[in-house]
């Protein structure tokens, strides 16, 4: 019964080993990084990471730009790769490659960096993104030949992309404004959706994937957004607690990632 209502808006899975394996390690994965977020075991980079002497460690920002780089060129290559596929694919692969290549000119143009990052950590998350949007793409060429699911969603995707992207967008500005020039103090972030939650560009994040996915409509990019939106959840309550452990005044109505609900 599910199976049947399930492949009225995705394609068949293909015969593929990697995708198949790729789609359950994608979704395991970052559905653990998620819970253990909540636990207190942080990926080794931003402000929850305690930063141990020993580790051996980078500028954040060189790290960001290493873990996103490789992920934007391997989706820009995939343009000139296939192009002569339908436009469902081709609008997908210029959303992976738009996405990241929002993500490399934040980090060299918009975020502000203070600490370190744990090299290896880095590389870890380098390899994720890149293997991620890597299969993202391939899942996709995929089914070119394959009919279409009975419930077209692309064109509600690219309404859900672009929410999501110019709302990720416009808050990570209002983080590189929290903090002048040479400031290293956190503080509460204010406007937007700050005043709401205090991970808004979370949840925009998870409104872009989740249009990625009604682009797709595969089943490997509803994994990769399920996985991610469980990531983010466990992020944000990490965030969230952080904040109230380090500043009394920190608004008590203030949810970690959903308005009034979480």
């Amino acid at each position: 019964m599910v199976l049947s209502v399930l492949i009225k808006f995705i394609y068949p899975p293909p015969p593929s080993t990697v995708v198949t394996a790729m789609t359950a390690i994608s979704f395991l994965s970052m559905s653990n990084a998620g819970y253990m977020e909540t636990k207190g075991k942080h990926v080794k980079y931003s402000k929850l990471w305690s930063q141990p002497e020993e580790q051996p460690k980078i500028p954040s920002k060189k790290g960001m730009f290493i873990a996103y780089a490789p992920a934007f060129l391997a989706s820009l290559t995939s343009l000139f790769l296939f192009p002569d596929e339908n436009f469902r694919f081709t609008l997908l692969r210029f959303c992976v490659t738009t996405h990241f290549f929002k993500r490399v000119l934040e980090v060299l143009l918009i975020h502000k960096f203070s600490g370190w990052m744990d090299i290896e950590a880095a590389i870890t998350i380098s390899l994720s993104y890149f293997l991620s949007s890597t299969t993202l793409i391939y899942a996709q060429h995929l089914t070119q030949g394959l009919p279409e699911p009975e419930f077209d969603l692309k064109y509600v995707g690219i309404l859900m992309f672009l929410l999501g992207i110019c709302g990720n967008l416009y808050h990570h500005y209002l983080l590189s404004k929290l903090r002048s020039e040479g400031e290293k103090q956190y503080k509460i972030p204010r406007g937007g959706l700050f005043d709401k939650v205090i991970c808004p560009h979370y949840l925009f994040e998870i409104v872009g994937f989740l249009g990625i996915s009604c682009i797709s409509q595969t089943l490997y990019s509803c994994s990769l957004t399920s996985g991610l939106s469980f990531y983010l959840m466990g992020r944000s309550y990490a965030t969230k607690k952080w904040y109230e452990s380090k500043f009394e005044d920190f608004p008590k109505d203030v949810k970690a990632l959903v308005p009034y609900i979480f």
